[in-house]
Order: C-alpha cells, then sequence, then structure tokens
C-alpha cells in the first residue's frame, strides 16, 4: 500500500482563513468524489518559511488516504491539490507518499 499525506494551510493573504464550512464544502466536493472508500482528516498546525525569511505559521488540514493502486491515484491526488490551490489562492499543497504494509 501506499499512504498519501496532503497538508493544506488555512491562510488566505488579505482575507479570512479558509472556514470550516469551507473545508468541508471542499471535502464533500472535491476530495470524497475521488476517494469514496475512505480517508482521515486530522487539525494540524503548520509552519514554514516565508519568501523572506521569517517564519510563517497557519492553522492547516492533514489528510491522509491510503492507496491500493488503483488506475489514476496520481491524477486525483494532483487535481484535488490543484483545486485546493485555485479555490483558496495557495501556493503550495505539500503531498507526502510512502510505502506502507497493510491490510483492512
Amino acid at each position: 500500500m501506499t499512504e498519501a499525506e496532503l497538508f493544506f494551510g488555512r491562510d488566505i493573504a488579505g482575507q479570512p482563513s479558509v472556514s470550516d464550512t469551507d473545508w468541508q464544502r471542499f471535502l464533500d466536493e472535491e476530495v470524497t468524489p475521488r476517494f469514496p472508500d475512505g480517508l482521515t482528516v486530522e487539525d494540524a498546525a503548520g509552519q514554514w518559511k516565508g519568501a523572506g525569511g521569517a517564519i510563517v505559521r497557519e492553522p492547516s488540514k492533514h489528510l491522509t488516504i491510503v492507496l491500493v493502486g488503483a488506475p489514476n491515484e496520481s491524477v486525483k491526488l494532483n487535481a484535488i491539490r490543484e483545486s485546493f490551490k485555485r479555490r483558496f489562492r495557495q501556493d503550495s499543497v505539500l503531498l507526502l507518499e510512502t510505502k506502507r504494509c497493510g491490510s483492512f
């Protein structure tokens, strides 16, 4: 199996942050239709170094999906990332993929 982890920052420059309602709508419209078999979402506290070198902290969402090798999983993950960036004017969504041993 492969575990895919996506990290979504919730701050929007000059705007209110991505609300819980906004996040749930995004999950319902963009994520669940692509991966209906299950996923995990956790609140996180993100931190990164901004362009000017200052540390930036923001509330984030950590999404975990276990991939089973179905066709187009990478395409679906990238579509989710691009949709979030477009919808909430984000620079990036981090994706980590890790090989795991597991079973259901």
